[in-house]
């Protein structure tokens, strides 16, 4: 039911031979949000003889655990890890790869789930990074029939459902809270003013919870709302990218539109 992974992942494999032509060689490709996921180890495969990879997450932990798992499958590409939230400014070390070529790798639809305003600056802090030879290689959800959209995101095996839930049981731990999820329901729906799903926990009664100290009272029905995921068409993506001054240099989607992946560079 949920598309995204799978349907990204056979746009790569279907467009390697093209897309290692367009990247070309010794480039340093930069992830924000990194893991040592497999997008990640068939881009690194793709490339042709990568002189970087430069992997940015804000968890220290999970950055250094998927950095020394990529080094010891791709021992020939230089791991550099950046701890830093992504969605702030962060520098990258360019100590003895200053001049190559930066390619930003942000797979996934990861972009949707920005307001529009803060995908914006996102797409515009990547610019400066990448700067003016490089580019951005962007994962995009495309708009589709409700029938297809929704699926993914309400799953009848319960997925998406305990993995909202999961928000209320760290909240519990690190914030000292209250929360049962059992008094909580899922629900996820499409906006289609603002195009886009939106995920929520639905207060199953009146309750009062404690968060950080705080007593917090929620009524029969009320929402938490949990994540957005913003879907676009073909136009609608390449303003966005327009506002953040890049220019859509390239396309490739599966045979059902599902999913894009775009290759932006710098205007």
């Amino acid at each position: 039911e949920y598309y995204i992974t799978r349907t990204e992942l056979g746009i790569l494999r279907a467009h390697a031979d093209e897309l290692s032509t367009l990247l070309g060689r010794r480039v340093c490709l930069i992830e924000p949000g990194s893991g040592s996921g497999e997008k990640t180890r068939l881009m690194l495969s793709i490339l042709r003889d990568p002189a970087a990879y430069v992997p940015i997450d804000i968890s220290r932990e999970q950055l250094e655990e998927a950095s020394a798992a990529l080094a010891r499958e791709f021992p020939d590409v230089e791991i550099r890890p950046v701890c830093a939230d992504f969605t702030d400014d962060f520098e990258i070390p360019d100590d003895d790869i200053d001049g190559v070529r930066r390619i930003v790798f942000f797979p996934g639809s990861t972009i949707g789930n920005l307001l529009r305003s803060d995908a914006i600056a996102l797409l515009r802090r990547m610019r400066v990074v990448c700067s003016p030879r490089g580019g951005v290689l962007i994962g995009v959800d495309r708009k589709k029939k409700l029938d297809v959209l929704l699926p993914a995101y309400d799953d009848s095996a319960g997925v998406s459902a305990e993995f909202a839930l999961n928000y209320l049981r760290r909240l519990n731990r690190e914030l000292d809270a209250t929360f049962d999820p059992e008094s909580f329901e899922y629900d996820a729906r499409y906006d289609e003013r603002n195009g886009r799903i939106e995920m929520a926990l639905v207060s199953r009664c009146d309750q009062t919870v404690r968060v950080a100290g705080r007593q917090v009272r929620l009524r029969t029905n009320e929402r938490i709302r949990t994540e957005y995921s913003h879907k676009f068409d073909l136009n609608e993506f390449s303003d966005l990218a327009r506002q953040a001054r890049f220019r859509v240099a390239r396309v490739w989607s599966d045979a059902d539109d599902l999913f894009s992946v775009h290759f932006l560079e710098p205007e």
